[in-house]
């Protein structure tokens, strides 16, 4: 059993993981023929080799920023928020609608509007969750889950029976987008090789910043992780519980929300007919996990997906091997940070120093000696007031 740090434990357990997917994918490769060096040196090359791929990288890591977001603030609520999906799908159509029906209005009144409803529906969403576990005492895992199918199909209904005819083209897909409620940044694209990178890449670094503030810095993210804690203790301080369950369920939906609005105004420029779940919902519940839900965390986590997604095509073209290889790496990592018996039994947390009092035995506290409190005399025996 290796000592060390609480701090340390919360860097090793993510990197160790990482290292342990990279190698069972390595050990697949080997046992049906396939060179692992020669496969992970594509996928690397293919991601971040040249510019079109890293711009590539950072546009498929965009949207797993809001949801890893989304899920963190939730877990940290003591809820697991698996409804990320149609969270972000309800934000992805809602927003492409408002665009698309206001074809004529600024942008600097457009895209602000887009963004903040497709946050809306997305809150709206996880809300229900939210309201359903303060109120009723339901199991959130399960209504998320009946959530993000009931989204999917009522998203496709809305488009293909409610949606105007000239929004859409057919029932499978809608118009494409007008650049005034477009994220796409012809600069930003140019500069990385004439890839699908977009201005959503600022918004998710905003994200990941007003997140390390809500978290850190803010009454809301104290009640949250305190909430999540202990609730009983919470109510007893005065929280509402039911309060910051709701709450904390509306700002996971947002973010998730904005998420979607991100991969239709920025990356695909519109909305289509989805046959499931969106990757990027389970995709950035995955992120979160990996990255223990801090900020710092999420970012790097997101990153790594994205090179795997990314690298993984370039990893089958170049070197021949099926992409279900990338799937098979990104289950082995979650599933090694899952296992936390086995690094409890790694690594031993090493105990805080304990603290000395700095009075002497047989010395009283009180205002002579220059420390606040009662006048209380240390013995043997014990303290005396």
């Amino acid at each position: 059993m290796i000592k060390v740090s609480a701090k340390e434990k919360r860097y090793l357990v993510p990197l160790i993981s990482v290292i342990a997917g990279f190698l069972v994918g390595a050990i697949i490769m080997l046992i049906w023929s396939y060179n692992p060096i020669t496969a992970y040196a594509s996928m690397f090359s293919s991601a971040l080799g040249n510019m079109n791929g890293l711009g590539e990288t950072i546009r498929e890591a965009t949207p797993l920023l809001f949801t890893a977001v989304g899920f963190a603030i939730a877990s940290k609520a003591g809820f697991f928020n698996i409804g990320l999906p149609g969270q972000a799908q309800a934000g992805w159509l809602t927003s492409v609608w408002v665009v698309l029906a206001n074809p004529n209005m600024p942008k600097y009144i457009l895209l602000p509007l887009a963004i903040i409803t497709g946050a809306l529906a997305g809150a709206i969403v996880a809300g229900i969750a939210g309201f359903l576990r303060a109120y009723f005492g339901t199991n959130e895992v399960i209504t998320t889950i009946m959530l993000n199918y009931i989204v999917l199909y009522v998203c496709q209904y809305l488009m293909q029976q409610i949606m105007p005819e000239n929004l859409r083209n057919g029932t499978d897909t809608t118009k494409n987008i007008p650049s005034n409620g477009s994220l796409h940044l012809e600069w930003l694209s140019k500069m990385f090789g004439d890839s699908r990178i977009n201005a959503g890449i600022f918004l998710g670094i905003i994200a990941i910043i007003v997140y390390w503030f809500l978290m850190k810095k803010t009454t809301v993210g104290f009640e949250i992780k305190a909430v999540g804690l202990n609730p009983f203790a919470s109510r007893y301080a005065g929280m509402s519980a039911k309060k910051n369950i709701i709450l904390s369920m509306l700002l996971s939906g947002a973010f998730a929300g904005i998420g979607g609005v991100v991969q239709g105004l920025g990356t695909y420029q519109n909305y289509f007919t989805q046959t499931s779940s969106i990757d990027i919902g389970w995709d950035g519940l995955s992120v979160a996990l990996l990255g223990n839900s801090t900020a710092f965390g999420i970012l790097i986590a997101a990153f790594l997906f994205s090179i795997l997604k990314i690298g993984g095509l370039g990893m089958q073209t170049v070197a021949g091997v099926p992409y279900e290889i990338v799937s098979i790496v990104i289950a082995a990592i979650i599933f090694f940070i899952a296992i936390k018996y086995v690094f409890d039994l790694l690594f031993k947390v090493k105990k805080s120093a304990t603290y000395k009092h700095p009075l002497k035995r047989g010395q009283e506290i009180g205002p002579n000696n220059g420390v606040d409190g009662p006048n209380i005399k240390l013995s043997k025996e014990g303290s005396t007031l």
